[in-house]
């Protein structure tokens, strides 16, 4: 029997689609290939019972992308366009140099941020991501297929989105692709709350996608150029282009959409509110439970980005003129410096120390305590370390390859915990099988590496009260 091939585009003159989407139905297999047109985009298949099942399976494929507006092509006949990416043009600031304790040049504009209590990361648009200490020593990088997004941590796990429509675990040796976002949604922002993954893009929709990743609610806003989501518990946050919005986090269900002057460029949470930094130079503070406006933090400039100290007792801001600010939680401005090294694209606090990440790729460690901002006014600054990587670092790529590991050596030690990949319906799910786990639960766990009948070993895993299933992480072994 030969294969049958279904190739669709859909592209939009001066918008952001540009992707086509290839069917191939080969007797019982159904191949899905997607992507950005003018690349080798990303490959799906799946095996069918039988033959007719195989072609309705295609064919329901190829009828949803027509309803979406693709259309038949010639492969090739358009070109590749480039990817979409926020403005990196900033001014140089005019303000009192910021107490730098280091700097780390990553080589690229950079957008990826997250810094917890044994390090930093960095992630830029080069695909890289860099693990810095807090006393600025380069420990780790990672090269992922393209411009990182955005760096989040989600309690154990560390998450890279990128600009190939993967979000990657960073939490192994390797990084491991754990969430595909559809392939016509042109990603601006993500965030992961216990598994579940809220995505924000240029049309101004959100959309959640469960620990299995698959897909659990869309939502478009009122606005476009969706550059703010954070979720918790009950909600997710959602800012564009005309204000922000709250959907509760299990259906979607909109619950309040605030107004604000200015299109959202960034958003943060603590746990009763989230803030918006806007192109209006302010950044907004918005109670969670109805969107009622708290405080408004006014900057000179457009704000890309923003962060609290615990429970909003600060609040900082980057602007694009390469400054950055704190108020105190009502809203007055306690200070304005210069970062020396680009405007903020995202930012951290803690411990008195802001972590920022810029348009010229620079990692940057702010002593922001008290005596070290009165001493930077005063014309004291401490002596900036420019932090290098060792020519030496080793630069670690994405594999769905495996370390194997005998199942009696697992046995005899008790290392780890032993999950297996089972077949159910058309999906390969994973479950526990080590002793004390409950079999019934499924497990989140990449994709790329499962096959129905293997066991694995890895790390540990943790119950998710709220989703009902466990996540795996840390390393992870293929048993023989």
């Amino acid at each position: 029997m030969t294969a049958r091939s279904t190739y669709l585009e859909l592209s939009e003159d001066g918008g952001s689609s540009h992707k086509f989407y290839e069917v191939v139905l080969d007797g019982t297999q159904v191949t899905i290939r997607y992507g950005r047109i003018g690349e080798s985009g990303q490959s799906k298949a799946s095996a069918f019972a039988s033959v007719a099942k195989a072609e309705a399976a295609a064919a329901k494929k190829i009828n949803e992308k027509i309803r979406r507006g693709y259309a038949p092509a010639v492969q090739g006949v358009r070109q590749r366009r480039t990817v979409t990416r926020r403005s990196v043009e900033s001014a140089r600031s005019t303000a009192t140099q910021a107490p730098v304790l280091w700097r780390f040049a990553s080589g690229a504009a950079a957008f990826g941020i997250f810094v917890d209590s044994e390090r930093c990361w960095v992630g830029n648009q080069n695909g890289d991501v860099y693990t810095v200490t807090h006393g600025g020593t380069v420990t780790g990088r990672f090269r992922l297929p393209d411009g990182v997004k955005c760096i989040v941590g989600d309690d154990f796990w560390i998450y890279a989105g990128a600009d190939d429509g993967k979000v990657y675990d960073l939490g192994g040796k390797v990084p491991r692709v754990a969430y595909e976002i559809a392939e016509d949604v042109d990603i601006y922002w993500l965030d992961i709350h216990d598994g579940v993954l809220g995505v924000s893009d240029r049309a101004g929709r959100i959309t959640t996608i469960d620990h299995e990743d698959e897909f659990q609610w869309a939502r478009k806003g009122g606005g476009n150029s969706a550059w703010m989501v954070r979720c918790d518990d009950e909600a997710v946050y959602h800012g564009h282009s005309t204000g922000v919005a709250r959907y509760d986090a299990a259906d979607g269900a909109p619950v309040w959409e605030t107004p604000i002057n200015g299109a959202v460029l960034f958003g943060w949470q603590e746990t009763g509110s989230v803030y918006a930094g806007t192109s209006r130079g302010a950044v907004h503070r918005l109670r969670k439970s109805d969107g009622v406006s708290q405080a408004v933090y006014r900057c000179d400039a457009t704000v890309f980005s923003c962060a609290t100290a615990p429970e909003g007792r600060y609040v900082f801001a980057g602007d694009n003129h390469s400054s950055i600010y704190c108020f105190d939680q009502g809203g007055e401005r306690l200070w304005k410096l210069a970062t020396g090294c680009g405007s903020a694209f995202s930012m951290q606090y803690l411990d008195d120390r802001l972590y920022i990440v810029t348009t010229d790729g620079t990692l940057a460690c702010i002593d922001v305590s008290e005596e070290a901002i009165r001493a930077a006014q005063g014309g004291s600054l401490p002596e900036s370390v420019d932090v290098k990587a060792s020519a030496g670092l080793a630069v670690v790529e994405p594999t769905v390859e495996l370390e194997t590991v005998v199942l009696d050596t697992v046995s005899h030690t008790g290392e780890g915990v032993v999950v297996e990949c089972f077949r159910d319906g058309e999906r390969l799910r994973v479950r526990v099988v080590s002793e004390g786990y409950d079999v019934r639960r499924n497990v989140q766990f990449p994709k790329g590496v499962r096959e129905a009948g293997a066991r694995y070993l890895v790390e540990g895993v943790r119950f998710s009260e709220r989703g009902g299933f466990y996540r795996a992480y840390g390393d992870i072994r293929r048993l023989l």
